[in-house]
């Protein structure tokens, strides 16, 4: 089956608003920065966001949250998005911080038909206690709080100990960029890309993805595959100039350098 479309705006055009999306990426590496793009042409607004961090102020899922397309977020990480921070304490935006391995696991349990999981994260904090504040009110008071979760005990390699239940997520769609993927949508992510991207286009009932080179079917090593194509919808072949526009989120040089980052 051939899952190439003509551009990201064609794979982008049956997405509604008031859509829950699940966005690979880590940090500004990995993102599908070219369907971000096409979604904010589309005007698609009131969306719910799944993603490890929101972008930068200007770059990625940042300029959703410029343009105010986004209604919730869950996250582990605000990271260097001002604006992030901002609507978020100024009650304009729903924030579910949820801890990073906790965020990996909710996305491949919900890509894997695993409803819920217990974790030893959390526990004993407000993760699983409740009252972790999800949005403000405009006086800076908490408007909505995390609920409680549920808590047990269970002995797991001698050791009993207490677990909360963390529930799966899924999403509507997922958007998520690969280094390499041929037309039946087998994926393949480079470095740190690999963190989210193949969990967030599992989680998804509909997956699309950027590919920064298109091959043959046939042409990726069945045992260098890292996402099956059975869990890809639509694939969308990026230009050499979109494959290689890509952001550094923080640069750091040392006293006296010219160059380098971290």
């Amino acid at each position: 089956m051939d899952k190439v479309v003509r551009s990201a705006q064609e794979a982008v055009a049956d997405i509604p608003d008031g859509a829950t999306l699940a966005v690979g990426g880590f940090g500004l590496c990995g993102i599908p920065s070219v369907l971000i793009g096409a979604l904010l042409d589309a005007g698609t607004h009131d969306l719910e966001v799944v993603s490890n961090n929101c972008g930068v102020d200007d770059w990625g899922l940042g300029l959703l949250l410029q343009a105010r397309r986004v209604r919730r977020v869950i996250a582990s990480y605000v990271g260097e998005n001002k604006e992030f921070a901002r609507q978020f304490l100024a009650g304009e935006l729903e924030v579910e911080l949820t801890p990073q391995g906790t965020l990996a696991e909710r996305l491949r349990a919900g890509g894997s038909g695993i409803p819920a999981f217990y974790t030893a994260t959390g526990v004993g904090t407000q993760v699983a206690e409740g009252g972790l504040p999800w949005r403000y009110d405009p006086d800076g008071g908490v408007a909505v709080a995390s609920p409680p979760k549920p808590v047990d005990r269970f002995t797991v390699r001698g050791v009993e100990r207490e677990y909360v239940l963390e529930r799966a997520i899924t999403a509507d769609f997922s958007l998520v960029r690969a280094w390499q993927g041929d037309r039946a949508g087998n994926l393949v992510f480079r470095a740190s890309a690999r963190n989210f991207n193949p969990l967030a286009a599992a989680a998804g009932r509909v997956a699309l993805a950027e590919v920064e080179h298109l091959v043959p079917v046939g042409a990726i090593d069945p045992d260098a595959v890292h996402l099956p194509g059975i869990f890809v919808d639509r694939v969308v072949a990026l230009t050499p100039e979109q494959a290689a526009d890509k952001r550094i989120e923080r640069r750091t040089v040392s006293a006296g350098s010219t160059g380098g980052t971290s």
